[in-house]
């Protein structure tokens, strides 16, 4: 017979302070109690608390800081790409998960977002205004590779983000982290870089136009043939 092997002490915290979210109890800013109360609170050890504080600041559940005050101790936040990403690069890096399989997400999450009309007209013009100026930045011939790669990785989340999927939005810049490393050691110099980055110019420009003139679905196609492009280049 099969025996469930006890939940491990930690685990208590945490499935408190998600009852606690739920609730309301808990909500963004608000400060949790001390390694000591929490630890007479569920019976188990500051160690044991510590571990839970720590998995809750690599999920982004948690911002943890030294001193006193409001913001010292750990602050409930929400940031879900950061434990999204870190596990997401892990299994990578563990060859559990493949680039190959991060580029199909990808298309799949980029095609559909560009697919679908924005739910703030206002904060789509203004994604565009931004993306814009990216553009622009990424044309500079001074511009790191390193650089030109985190204003890439901008530019695609921030069209992503007109579908109004926050979901979606996450997700995204998670894909986008867990293989950074990846791709910029996939490009082994500024010779070889050169003729890449000149073609990513012209791709972001048409897939910016696209979105700028509204042609939906040109957009979603011109999206899948960058990414897909781009890949083909880094292995």
């Amino acid at each position: 017979m099969s025996v469930n092997p006890a939940p491990r002490a930690y685990q208590v915290v945490l499935t408190a302070i998600e009852k606690d979210l739920r609730s309301g109890v808990l909500t963004l800013g608000d400060q949790l109690p001390g390694e000591r109360a929490l630890a007479e609170k569920h019976g188990i050890s500051r160690a044991s608390v510590r571990d839970a504080i720590r998995i809750l600041d690599v999920m982004g559940i948690v911002r943890t800081s030294t001193g006193s005050g409001p913001n010292s101790g750990a602050v409930i936040i929400s940031e879900p790409s950061a434990g999204i990403s870190q596990a997401l690069r892990l299994h990578v890096a563990a060859k559990g998960i493949n680039v190959r399989e991060i580029v199909e997400s990808r298309i799949l999450l980029e095609t559909w977002a560009a697919q679908m009309q924005p739910r703030d007209t206002v904060y789509a013009q203004q994604v565009l205004d931004r993306t814009a100026v990216l553009i622009m930045r990424m044309d500079d011939p001074q511009l790191s590779r390193d650089e030109f790669h985190r204003i890439d990785a901008e530019f695609h989340v921030l069209l992503a983000s007109t579908a109004g999927n926050a979901v979606v939005e996450s997700m995204m810049e998670s894909l986008r982290n867990s293989i950074s490393d990846y791709v910029a050691a996939s490009i082994p110099d500024d010779e070889s870089w050169q003729p890449i980055v000149r073609t990513l110019r012209r791709q972001h420009k048409a897939i910016h136009h696209a979105f700028a003139t509204d042609q939906r679905e040109r957009a979603a196609q011109l999206l899948e043939e960058h990414i897909n492009w781009f890949y083909s280049q880094t292995r």
